[in-house]
């Protein structure tokens, strides 16, 4: 019996594989999952910023990818891949219950399939994810899992999607969004995420200030500004890789999510104040907001 399972369980994983792929969007490649051709779902913390975006296939193919737009309350960002044709997973059609095996699985660091098994855990929700907003429901599940597992797959002992897998944990468990709710907010962003969005061409990563920083700035953590857009709204206005964005008009910034969140479609054309640490001291700098071109 044990050796029948083990073999049902790695059939699913393979299987499971090429709708699989590996998202570059940070320092550490995270996973993403093929929501249908030429369009992967993942989560921000896997994709970090707007551009260079990359997605390596199951067959190693590297392609150009862009943000098509992203879901604020479950922090779901949906690509827009050409040339990606892997065919999608199927949700599966039994709810998921608690004490269920499952399996998650994701993509190593060398875009190797990487897989963990646990049981449901907990199925609960809502879970508050911001200001007014909250995920429905979550899975949460033994099933070890590190930063790249981060959009990846969660499956049953049959390899159908019971929902796409987080680097968030409760408790020592990690965070499952339902399938039925990443399906649905895909269908959501690729509808509506055409509409305007604001732009400034910032690539960055969350820091920790320093005492120095900090008691300059009032913040405690800042996005550190890595790359600029040639050209981009940052660029043109004086922003330098090296600079710290501690605020944008006032509001805190200290992830790449936050920033995202903050440049709505009313700012597009607008000016716009980011403060920012450079050096040792404080300074101000005016930008006007660009229009995020839909992708």
């Amino acid at each position: 019996m044990l050796t029948q399972l083990s073999n049902q369980f790695a059939d699913a994983v393979a299987a499971a594989a090429p709708s699989v792929v590996q998202v570059h969007g940070r320092r550490r490649p995270a996973s993403g999952l093929v929501y249908g051709e030429g369009v992967v779902v993942t989560t921000m913390r896997a994709v970090g910023h707007e551009d260079g975006l990359r997605v390596r296939t199951h067959a190693g193919d590297l392609l150009d990818a862009s943000l098509a737009g992203w879901d604020p309350a479950t922090s779901l960002a949906v690509l827009r891949v050409p040339g990606l044709t892997a065919a999608p997973l199927s949700p599966s059609s039994t709810p998921p219950r608690v004490g269920h095996l499952a399996l998650a699985v994701a993509r190593s660091w060398s875009n190797a399939v990487t897989a963990s098994a646990g049981v449901v855990a907990v199925i609960g929700g809502p879970l508050p994810t911001g200001r007014r907003r909250a995920i429905d429901q979550v899975i949460r599940t033994t099933a070890p899992m590190h930063d790249g597992f981060s959009g990846g797959a969660f499956l049953d002992t049959e390899g159908a999607l019971l929902g796409l897998t987080t680097a968030a944990a409760i408790r020592g468990l990690g965070v499952v969004i339902p399938a039925g709710i990443v399906w649905k907010t895909v269908a959501h962003v690729l509808e509506h995420g055409g509409s305007a969005k604001g732009y400034l061409g910032i690539v960055g990563h969350p820091v920790q200030l320093r005492d120095a920083q900090a008691a300059a700035s009032g913040r405690d953590a800042a996005l550190l500004v890595a790359n600029l857009a040639p050209g981009g709204p940052a660029e043109a206005a004086g922003v330098l890789i090296g600079d710290l964005l501690v605020a944008l008009d006032g509001t805190p910034v200290t992830s790449p999510e936050e920033l995202l969140d903050l440049l709505t479609g009313a700012r597009v054309g607008h000016s716009a104040t980011l403060h920012l640490v450079r050096g040792g001291s404080t300074t101000e700098v005016t930008v006007t907001i660009g229009e995020r071109s839909a992708a």
